[in-house]
């Protein structure tokens, strides 16, 4: 019994080293494949720089060159309106009228008083210069004339004060219409007519100027370290592109004409700003939209071609051989397109040797057959 049980156990023990045995082969023989399978061949391109007229994209604000709020100058009951919510007006153009026969009655009123004293001065003018002659000749007292001449003085002045009071009314009346001060579109009117107005009321309405127009935009202040380090002493006078929210450029280009003298502590940015010719009146106050902004002068900045750069969900990224020639998967980050090429922002730089063709086959830290373009030598 014992001699069976030995016997059964020996036959185990045999069947598992043969197992084993034949297991041993097999990845032996698997080695000896994967050592005998040819690395694959790719092409290699080395970073290089090259002179760019940089651009740097940020969000962006309409914002109206004037904002003007119109307000009434005087009292009184709000009569008409002469414009629709939303139009283009110009300067100078009547949009309200306040009740005016108050003061156009107070002006008529001045007037008269004008007339009236114009009429009497014109008689004492007459009696001083009889009272001149008669007391040259000693006919009357210089005590008299020198009381003519005082009444004549009198009624000078008197002149002078109606004459202000006139104008002063017609000025008043001139105010019941209520008149734009710059060209502009008109905003929601605040107050209705038939409502009494005065100063301080507030405000009619408001009048955003629509061209020239500004965008402010802001802008990190790495970009605008490398932008003001780029340019020098050209630091004004940059050229900007506007591109609306559904993708649209605006067909006239602007010129950065701003700079803020500080940075935001909160979001580490510097504002900018660019003058726009508004013609058709299609940018808005207040509209959001997005700009580009270039350089004045050409920067040495690495690039890499399209065709190196793969993208997944953490960003785009390329095989970068080590120093050992292997490669190694980098991320990248870039700031646009040069033509075929990309602009690098970080992750590379000049003298980086990258894969450009035969990426399909690459694995990280997997050996492979290196021919560098434009060169039929192989590493």
């Amino acid at each position: 019994m014992k001699k069976k049980i030995i016997i059964i156990i020996l036959v185990i023990l045999a069947a598992i080293g043969v197992r084993y045995g034949i297991s041993l082969f097999n990845a032996m023989q698997s080695t000896k494949a994967q050592k005998a399978q040819k690395a694959p061949e790719v092409t290699v391109d080395t970073i290089k720089d090259t002179e760019i007229i940089r651009s740097y994209e940020a969000p962006g604000r309409v914002v109206a060159k004037y904002r003007v709020d119109v307000l009434a100058r005087i009292n009184g009951y709000l009569q008409k309106s002469y414009f629709k919510e939303g139009d283009f007006v110009k300067a100078g153009q009547t949009l309200f009228l306040i009740e005016p026969a108050e003061y156009s009655n107070a002006a008529n009123v001045a007037k008269a008083d004008v007339e009236n004293l114009k009429a009497q001065l014109e008689y004492a003018e007459k009696q001083l210069a009889r009272a001149e002659e008669l007391v040259k000749k000693d006919y009357i007292a210089k005590s008299q004339y020198d009381n003519i001449l005082s009444q004549r003085d009198s009624l000078r002045a008197q002149l002078a004060s109606a004459r202000s009071r006139y104008n002063d009314s017609n000025r008043n009346l001139s105010y019941t219409n209520v008149k734009a001060p710059v060209d502009g579109r008109v905003g929601i009117i605040d107050v209705t007519l038939g409502n009494y107005v005065s100063p301080s009321s507030g405000p009619l309405t408001t009048i955003n100027s629509t061209d020239p127009i500004y965008v402010t935009f802001p802008l990190e202040s790495t970009d605008y370290n490398a932008l003001a380090q780029a340019d020098g002493a050209d630091n004004k006078n940059r050229r900007v592109e506007v591109y609306f929210s559904g993708g649209n450029k605006y067909e006239l280009e602007g010129i950065q004409d701003f700079i803020d003298n500080k940075i935001d502590p909160s979001t580490g940015t510097v504002t900018l700003r660019a003058t726009f010719k508004n013609p058709n009146n299609q940018l808005l106050h207040g509209e959001f939209v997005n700009i580009k902004l270039y350089s004045n002068r050409p920067v040495k900045t690495p690039i890499v071609p399209l065709v190196a750069v793969q993208e997944n969900q953490a960003g785009k990224y390329v095989y970068k051989i080590d120093e050992q020639n292997l490669p190694q998967l980098v991320y990248i980050k870039v700031s646009g397109q040069h033509g075929d090429n990309w602009i690098i922002k970080d992750g590379l730089k000049t003298g980086d040797k990258v894969i450009v063709d035969g990426i399909q086959k690459v694995m990280p830290n997997t050996p492979i057959s290196i021919k560098m373009k434009n060169s039929d030598k192989s590493n």
